[in-house]
């Protein structure tokens, strides 16, 4: 993605004063300090685009990306507003909401407004969406809706990724506490691949529903790694001898927040510790599949969504590992309000119908959770799930904060430096 916006050498007060769209881009990154003017000011004139990137152990090119991206997505408002205005009432419209994963985001609003142009066909009522791209992040939403605590103010169905918007007691999670969200797909069970005797994906208190999942899964440069061993397991990636050998999608918020939950549920906090020692930096999954070309600080190992994998050459040194413990998913969930149900239905039957699960499994490389989809997958790949009595039985907002500090205190402590072999098992 050409940049024709900012230097790398440009500071980062400059880019948020010229671009203030990248603002929530860098919030949402890890510069807390930059939503604040009077902070902004004093941290951002000082520090360069390319040195604080440093800093913070994040890919140059990944995040320039970024940036580019959420500046040309205001820029041309490619699909980042409301496709229409609605002519009739605000109530009688159906009115979508939420964020869609960037592979499949293009295919998935073609699908809508074909469905859109169908829909009217035989209804009077509109139905119109504010469906923007993964890497916009969430900020944008806070303040209008989820900060007024003001349930009136949702849209009637929602979709985003990830776990920390759904189920954190500040955000969405004290509407579903009021029993606001109702899960109406209708399926008596999901898809094989998420419901059996290892996993299952469907809420026993039917207030979320799903339509796919984000899987990370390991690439692994066989140059890079040496005389070490291929790791097979999440366990594996946590021996010390990947110490400082791994890149991780840290700017990928959703995949990462689950990555810390899950790793946490399974090793517990020195789990987590571990995957702040095995830092080497962060990478966008599309700089991750290049990073054998990298001339210094090649990562032995890469955790990307399974998407990513498919732009792996054959015959060459990146090989791509499903864990066998399973490839950890940040799901896609699908909100949908209890008290517009009889409006939305027919939109919700869409949204989860084969064809839209096709379009994620198929283009994206998202496996559906639609039980009429082949999402294509060996038997032998499981999948990692955190678990409906684990979700409901801990604050998840608050166990991914406190996540976050044992991870980045890990890689500021270098903590591993004094201690002798860890082994990793399972918590009972």
């Amino acid at each position: 993605m050409e940049n024709q916006y900012f230097k790398t050498t440009d500071s980062l007060l400059d880019i948020c004063t010229r671009f203030p769209e990248t603002i929530k881009i860098f919030v949402s990154n890890g510069f807390k300090q930059l939503e604040d003017s009077k902070k902004r000011e004093l941290f951002g004139k000082s520090l360069t685009l390319e040195m604080a990137l440093k800093m913070k152990k994040l890919n140059v090119d990944a995040f320039v990306s970024l940036l580019v991206e959420g500046i040309d997505l205001t820029r041309n408002q490619v699909d980042g507003d409301l496709n229409q205005k609605p002519t009739s009432t605000d109530e009688d419209a159906v009115h979508i909401q939420g964020l869609l994963p960037c592979p499949v985001r293009v295919p998935l609003v073609e699908g809508i407004d074909a469905f859109i142009e169908d829909y009217k066909k035989t209804n009077d009522r509109e139905i119109v969406y504010d469906l923007k791209a993964a890497s916009m992040g969430l900020d944008w939403l806070m303040d209008d809706v989820i900060n007024e605590d003001n349930p009136d103010k949702l849209a009637d169905i929602f979709i985003s990724a990830g776990f920390d918007l759904f189920f954190d007691d500040k955000l969405m999670g004290k509407f579903k506490k009021r029993g606001v969200f109702a899960d109406s797909t209708g399926f008596d069970r999901l898809n094989k691949d998420f419901d059996n005797e290892d996993i299952c994906l469907k809420d026993p208190q039917g207030h979320y529903s799903m339509i796919g999942v984000v899987p990370a899964v390991f690439l692994v440069n066989t140059v890079e790694l040496g005389e070490r061993e291929v790791p097979r397991t999440w366990a594996d990636l946590l021996k010390p001898e990947f110490k400082n050998s791994v890149s991780l999608p840290i700017s990928d918020f959703d995949l990462f927040n689950s990555m810390l939950l899950h790793i946490h549920k399974t090793y517990g906090e020195k789990g987590v510790k571990g995957l702040g020692e095995c830092l080497l930096e962060s990478m966008h999954p599309s700089q991750m599949v290049k990073s054998h070309n990298k001339k210094k600080n090649r990562p032995a190992i890469t955790i990307m969504p399974y998407f990513f994998t498919k732009m792996i050459k054959e015959g060459g040194s990146m090989v791509a590992v499903w864990p066998e413990d399973g490839a950890i998913i940040s799901p896609i969930f699908m909100l949908t309000k209890q008290d517009k149900l009889d409006k939305t239905q027919d939109v919700v039957d869409f949204l989860s119908s084969k064809k839209v699960g096709e379009i994620l499994s198929h283009q994206g490389l998202f496996p559906s959770i639609n039980p009429e989809v082949d999402n294509r997958l060996p038997e032998k790949n499981k999948f990692m799930w955190l678990g409906w009595d684990y979700i409901n039985s801990n604050n998840i907002g608050e166990l991914i904060v406190k996540c976050e500090g044992i991870f980045n205190k890990a890689i500021k402590d270098n903590s591993f430096k004094n201690m002798g072999p860890l082994s990793f098992t399972p918590q009972s």
